[in-house]
């Protein structure tokens, strides 16, 4: 009997992937996290074999997440959800531990195939995240920078505060603010030091 848990801060997805796969008979479903400090919490007591993980959650990203379980309870198969088909996500949360990735608006059979292929050791993706991943640079499916966020990005590796940035370019510091958090967001990073290590990987600026 394979045991199944999800952590996903949307309730329609917990819902609708709990009723797809409660009458598996060769599953068993324990149950469903909101946050990551829920599914730690679980963990104490419990380990499933397989473990459906949101990309992107309150507190912590998934794909952070997915390396600290992985760290700490390597035999649990990871399988990635998510609404992104990007390259640079796909491949961070497979670089990061997980055996597979699924977009959310994956079909019964797809999701049961990559709970079997996951098992045997094997890493799955679906058709189209397979086309995804064979994209020759990275760059083709990452967000682009804007003009202005990669002028701010460029000043920020040169290591200028937000104050210095904002008076250089004539714009607020609560504006040069939110260009470093949108340009977080739309990475998927945590921290002003990964964002720049990953525009200079990737050739963003």
């Amino acid at each position: 009997m394979t045991k199944v848990f999800i952590i996903d801060d949307h309730e329609l997805i917990l819902e609708g992937i709990y009723s797809l796969l409660k009458d598996e008979k060769d599953l068993e479903w324990l149950g469903s996290a909101k946050t990551p400090e829920e599914l730690m919490l679980f963990l104490k007591n419990k380990r499933p074999d397989v473990l459906l993980m949101d990309i992107n959650l309150p507190q912590k990203n998934g794909m952070d997440l997915c390396l600290e379980i992985k760290k700490l309870y390597p035999a649990i198969h990871i399988i990635g959800l998510s609404t992104s088909d990007q390259a640079s996500v796909i491949r961070k949360m497979l670089d990061n531990g997980a055996s597979g990735y699924l977009l959310k608006d994956a079909l019964k059979n797809e999701i049961l195939e990559a709970i079997q292929t996951v098992l045997k050791g094997k890493i799955y993706v679906n058709h189209s995240v397979a086309e995804v991943l064979k994209k020759k640079n990275v760059n083709d499916s990452l967000p682009l920078l804007t003009k202005r966020e990669k002028q701010v990005l460029e000043l920020i590796a040169e290591g200028l505060t937000n104050q210095q940035i904002a008076d250089k370019l004539f714009l607020d510091v609560t504006t040069i603010n939110s260009h470093r958090k949108n340009m977080l967001t739309k990475y998927n990073l945590n921290n002003i030091a990964s964002l720049i290590k990953f525009a200079l990987t990737n050739n963003l600026i």
